[in-house]
């Protein structure tokens, strides 16, 4: 079965561990960031919404509507009804960085305006990421029951491999995110320069947690391959 090996342990499950504790270390590590230097309020005393408004009007993207939503660390840019999303965690607060996730979140906005490749291909990819997520494991069962169908389990492991794809390509939509908004805070117009390195160390953080997301997923798909690799006839 899934995971055994006939009647004993299956080794594999080790990959699943090793990512469970990547993925937690990551989450770890991105809220201990942000919790650290949400304690320095900035200098010149700029709210979340009020950078990201800033950063927006001089982009030259007044349209974007800026939204206030609940939650902690749920910031995010709606490409589909053009609206940046702020947490109450960074929406009203004035700190390092609430400001640094703000500028994070038009990071994205501004990708969209160019219509950066990577954020196409992956806007692209969401609507066979969902088919994949959602019926990836349930084929692979459905293959086992019916006496190890290998057409349907391969079927599965390929859907499966499409999730993988789109945490890859998140990568550099991520990255390319926050370097814009490493760039736009160094200019000097809403931080401070002693300011910005704290910046870059809340979102090198909040990087890495997509990093592990990528890691964490390829293991489980490895792991796939490995066990109805091992039980081909």
């Amino acid at each position: 079965m899934y995971g055994y090996y006939g009647y004993g342990f299956d080794p594999t499950f080790i990959l699943i561990i090793i990512g469970l504790v990547i993925s937690l270390w990551a989450s770890w590590f991105v809220k201990h960031n942000f919790n650290k230097y949400d304690q320095y309020d900035s200098r010149r005393g700029t709210t979340g919404a009020e950078a990201a408004r800033y950063i927006l009007d001089q982009a030259r993207l007044q349209n974007i509507q800026i939204n206030r939503i609940s939650g902690n660390l749920t910031d995010n840019y709606n490409p589909g009804d053009k609206t940046l999303n702020l947490s109450e965690s960074t929406y009203g607060s004035t700190s390092v960085a609430a400001i640094g996730v703000a500028a994070h979140e038009c990071g994205h906005a501004i990708q969209d305006q160019k219509s950066y490749a990577p954020m196409r291909l992956r806007a692209a990819l969401v609507p066979a990421v969902n088919l994949g997520s959602q019926a990836s494991i349930p084929l692979i069962f459905i293959g086992m029951i019916f006496g190890m169908n290998h057409t349907l389990i391969s079927i599965g492991i390929w859907l499966f491999a499409l999730v993988v794809l789109f945490q890859v390509v998140t990568l550099p939509v991520e990255f390319n995110a926050s370097g814009r908004a490493i760039r736009i805070l160094s200019s000097g117009d809403l931080l401070e320069s002693d300011e910005v390195p704290m910046v870059k160390k809340v979102l090198g953080a909040a990087a890495l947690t997509y990093v592990a997301a990528a890691i964490s997923t390829a293991l489980q798909l490895l792991r796939l391959i490995l066990i109805f690799g091992n039980n081909r006839d």
